[in-house]
């Protein structure tokens, strides 16, 4: 007779309990008959066979068979290669065992948990570790026909710590609360890790995975895919490594961090000057050997300034970075931001003293080059610039820079000893706007017109004003078609030639356009002297001499304008005050004398103080009552 469906299912269930049950009776008998002393030598011998390390067991050993199929050793020391600390020290390893081959009474590791471990990394000064044993005997067991071939797949690392020391650089570093799951290659060559773990105070996501794991412990160029994930820093990293002689990686390397600065602060690095290093974003082929990285097809991104190039970075016991980069725009603002030659809201000079650490801890070669470049103000053209840095010493070269419509070369340098600059600054300009030029350079408003400026200074001290205290150089000035701003020569000038003590003047308005401009000054201790300064107007001359105090920011000048006609009427004048807003008036002495009237009073007044009495008229000479009478003429 046909069964039905209920019929069959209930004859098939019947010896499946049976055999469920069967099953069960023997894994209660195998608790119970399971030879623990053989167990735990057969664990100790697989954790020994594979990964070289002896195990010390100073605590209990617990053994279940069901529900779950373990052992545990508590209080557990780790140690090889001859070593007397344990390279490892775990609360509690416990092995997972297989099922099936339990029953057969066969001890065989499903993976391994290690609660608690804290693991010590030694690294000797000839690159060898306290781990090479370890790591050699991986690489010989995993070998295609080993005889001890590894026998569990996984090792779960939960709160452990790892403390490492460098013997040769005495560098230490320690990663807390680590929880890692490491993908045993029991079947397949590859490799993977991925966990999390504390490095100075924030939290990291990490993973790593080779291709071929026996090739990469034993030295052979392996697959490798790498990336770690912070708040301060993201890198990634996708390509191939090997370590013949000495380690070798080659493939993308990507960064991304929200603040380069935060990022160099936290992995320990020294942190350039004290503005800008804020997003930064870079992609490159990197090449690394050793402790030198080259970067090739670079696309690097710096607070909102993007280049291309290539770039280099060394660290034998010294940093050094050397780069190629171009750009179409760049903006040096976020850089010098916080670098004030002024004090905020003043006329001073800024006290400030100068943060000078950044220029003893890297070593820099930089070639750069931007289609536009913004720094501060001033805004530039096609420009290259070049910068090295060595043994605390910054050199600038400008080679080329299109600014303030003309052309801009020269140099600049700052060398470091104790908390004093040493700055030496030569630049030239050709055809430029004088009056953008002459602004931002040197905070004088009062000129236009084009022409070339040739600056070349030198200076000393702790702070903008320490610089300003002890600044020597040069500093010419030749211009053309423009004109001075704060006064007009020659309305001036023929006012004054028609009535000398007219007064009641005001002698600050307009401005006297020249033709040609000549300035020459020299810099000693922070005083500017006048050696040459000629303006020629087309309707008047003006030649001064003086000088002007940098520090103070203020003129003590003197000058003879004079017009260019036939009477050829000559005004000497006083320059004083402010850079800004300086008081330009003319010498009263020399006023009164342009005077017929006033003039023999001034005579018969420097006679009676300087003779003491009262002195008879000479011939030819006027008298009081005739200087008296003219006076009522005038």
């Amino acid at each position: 007779m046909p069964l039905t469906m209920a019929q069959g299912m209930k004859r098939l269930g019947t010896p499946i309990a049976a055999l469920l049950g069967v099953a069960l009776i023997a894994l209660i008998a195998t608790s119970w008959l399971i030879n623990r002393d053989a167990l735990r030598k057969a664990v100790e011998a697989q954790i020994r066979d594979v990964t070289g390390l002896e195990l010390s067991v100073a605590g209990n050993i617990d053994i279940s068979v069901l529900p779950a199929s373990y052992i545990s050793f508590r209080d557990v020391g780790l140690k090889g290669g001859g070593a007397n600390d344990p390279a490892l020290h775990v609360d509690v390893l416990t092995a997972n065992l297989r099922l099936l081959p339990l029953l057969l009474q066969r001890f065989e590791i499903a993976d391994l948990a290690l609660l608690r471990p804290r693991i010590h990394v030694s690294l000797k000064p000839d690159g060898e570790s306290n781990w090479t044993p370890f790591i050699q005997t991986i690489a010989r067991t995993m070998k295609p026909g080993a005889d001890n071939q590894v026998s569990f797949s996984e090792i779960r690392i939960q709160d452990g710590v790892l403390n490492y020391e460098d013997a040769a650089t005495h560098a230490t570093e320690k990663l807390e609360d680590i929880d890692l799951s490491l993908a045993w290659p029991s079947i397949s060559r590859s490799f993977a890790a991925t966990g999390q773990f504390d490095w100075r105070g924030e939290r990291v996501d990490g993973s790593i995975s080779f291709s071929d794991f026996v090739a990469a412990l034993s030295g052979e160029r392996s697959g490798l895919k790498a990336r770690i994930a912070s708040a301060p820093l993201k890198l990634a990293f996708d390509g191939s490594v090997a370590n013949r002689t000495s380690p070798m990686m080659e493939g993308t390397l990507t960064i991304d961090s929200p603040s380069l600065r935060n990022a160099l602060r936290w992995t320990g690095q020294p942190q350039p000057g004290s503005g800008g290093f804020g997003r930064f974003a870079l992609k490159a082929r990197a090449n690394v050997v050793g402790a030198s990285i080259a970067l090739t097809n670079v696309n690097v991104e710096l607070d909102g300034n993007t280049a291309e190039g290539v770039m280099t970075y060394a660290n034998n016991g010294r940093q050094t970075l050397q780069a190629t980069l171009a750009a179409d725009a760049l903006d040096f603002t976020p850089y010098i931001s916080t670098f004030r030659l002024l004090a905020s809201g003043a006329r001073d000079w800024n006290r400030q003293l100068f943060d000078l650490n950044g220029l003893s801890t890297t070593d820099l070669d930089m070639r750069l080059s931007a289609a536009k470049l913004t720094v501060g103000p001033s805004k530039l053209g096609r420009t290259a610039i070049g910068a090295n840095l060595r043994n605390g010493t910054l050199a600038l070269s400008v080679g080329e820079a299109q600014i303030f419509g003309g052309i801009a070369r020269g140099s600049f340098g700052i060398a470091r000893a104790d908390s004093v600059a040493d700055i030496k600054a030569q630049f030239q300009f050709t055809d430029v706007d004088l009056q953008a030029c002459a602004t931002e350079l040197f905070g004088i408003n009062k000129l236009s017109g084009r022409g070339n400026i040739n600056v070349s200074l030198f200076a000393s001290g702790s702070s903008p004003f320490g610089l300003v205290q002890s600044l020597d150089g040069s500093a010419t000035v030749t211009g053309h078609d423009g004109a001075i701003a704060g006064f007009n020569a020659e309305q001036l000038l023929k006012r004054l030639e028609r009535r000398p003590l007219s007064g009641g003047g005001n002698f600050r308005n307009g401005s006297t356009p020249y033709n040609n401009l000549t300035i020459a000054v020299k810099f000693a201790d922070g005083i500017a002297t006048a050696e040459d300064i000629r303006i020629e107007g087309p309707a008047a001359k003006i030649t001064m001499t003086g000088t002007a105090s940098v520090p103070t920011r203020e003129y003590d000048m003197k000058g003879v304008a004079s017009l260019n006609t036939t009477s050829g009427f000559q005004l000497p004048f006083m320059v004083q005050g402010p850079w800004d807003d300086p008081l330009i008036f003319p010498d009263p002495e020399s006023l009164i004398r342009q005077s017929p009237a006033a003039s023999p009073f001034l005579d018969l007044l420097k006679q009676r103080i300087t003779g003491g009495g009262k002195r008879p008229a000479q011939d030819g000479s006027p008298t009081a009552e005739n200087a008296k009478d003219s006076a009522k003429s005038n």
